[in-house]
């Protein structure tokens, strides 16, 4: 997976952005990266096996109650908090944080400026409060077709009226392929 790591000047208060570190970024990332990947095919493997055996209503299904569990697994798994955001949530436990928010704002802006978010990431070395270096990564997740049946503007009678049963907040609908559906994020204190 080749990413576009972006160098964006963001955060300006707390966390404090680290200087004078010696920290092995590409390593770092080329780390990140496979987290991303294991956690992109173990939750991608679970949605597209409901959805050959039950449809999209199943698949809405493993969202539900399996994705944040799948996502733990592979944090667990890993040295890596990893998990998933947008500007668009389905489920607020997925809300992001202050560095989060700006970086999804960069990622919209350069979506919107015709940027390749297949290969759209943004990372950063910082200091947290308690003084512990954080290294912290996002990689956009761009929609795609497949995405369509649960998040586009044409969403079938049934799933929608699944979908304000299990998400009465949603947001995370309306989206045409390749629009930015949210990112991948992920820490790691060193």
């Amino acid at each position: 997976m080749k990413v576009l790591i972006l160098a964006m000047g963001l955060i300006a208060a707390s966390p404090v952005q680290a200087e004078n570190f010696s920290v092995d970024i590409p390593k770092l990332q080329g780390e990140a990266k496979q987290v991303i990947m294991k956690l992109a095919s173990t939750l991608g493997g679970e949605l597209k096996k409901a959805k050959e055996e039950g449809g999209a209503s199943a698949a809405i299904t493993v969202c539900n109650t399996k994705a944040q569990n799948l996502t733990s697994l592979v944090s667990e798994a890993s040295t890596w908090d990893v998990s998933r955001t947008s500007l668009k949530l389905r489920n607020s436990d997925n809300a992001p944080d202050d560095w989060e928010l700006a970086v999804l704002e960069q990622f919209d802006s350069k979506a919107k400026q015709g940027a390749n978010l297949k290969t759209l990431g943004f990372s950063q070395v910082l200091v947290d409060s308690e003084g512990r270096k954080i290294f912290r990564m996002m990689k956009a997740i761009p929609v795609s077709d497949q995405c369509l049946a649960c998040h586009g503007t044409k969403i079938k009678p049934e799933l929608k009226e699944r979908l304000e049963v299990l998400y009465p907040d949603d947001k995370a609908t309306g989206f045409s392929i390749g629009e930015l559906r949210g990112a991948f994020t992920l820490k790691k204190y060193l």
